[in-house]
C-alpha cells in the first residue's frame, strides 16, 4: 500500500513549481531547516525561492522535492506537528542524525524508505 500511496505522492510533487515547495516546507519547517535540507549556505535563501525571486539549482529543487514528498507522506497520516518532530528529530536509521540531513546529503531513497517505514508502522 505505501507503494501506491508513494507513487501519488510522487506525481503530485512532480507537479508543484519550486516557490510553492518552498513556501510549503518554509510554513512548517523554518528557514534553518530548508536552507540545510536544500544545501543551501543561507537561511533567507528559500524566501528568495517562496517569492519567486530567485530559482534554485536543480540540486536544490530536488532536494525540495524529497523533502515536500516526505513531509506530504508523513504529514497526512500523522499530522503537521509528528512530521516536523520527525524531520528534526534523531532519527536511528540515519545514525540518530535527523532525516533533513540526510536529505542534504542526497540519501533520498533512504529518507523516502526511513518515512514509508514510519507511517506503516503506526
Amino acid at each position: 500500500m505505501a507503494v501506491a500511496n508513494g507513487s501519488a505522492i510522487h506525481a503530485q510533487t512532480m507537479r508543484v513549481p519550486a516557490p510553492d515547495l518552498a513556501r510549503e516546507l518554509l510554513e512548517h519547517l523554518g528557514p534553518t531547516v530548508v536552507a540545510a535540507l536544500a544545501g543551501a549556505r543561507d537561511r533567507k535563501q528559500p524566501y528568495k525561492w517562496a517569492s519567486h525571486g530567485a530559482q534554485p539549482r536543480q540540486e536544490s529543487v530536488t532536494r525540495l522535492q524529497v523533502a515536500y514528498r516526505v513531509w506530504s507522506t508523513i504529514a497526512d497520516a500523522d499530522g503537521p506537528n509528528v512530521a516536523r518532530a520527525w524531520f528534526i528529530g534523531a532519527n536511528p536509521r540515519f545514525d540518530e542524525r535527523p532525516p533533513y540531513l540526510a536529505i542534504r546529503e542526497g540519501l533520498f531513497g533512504d529518507v523516502v524508505a526511513a518515512a514509508e517505514e514510519f507511517v506503516d508502522h503506526r
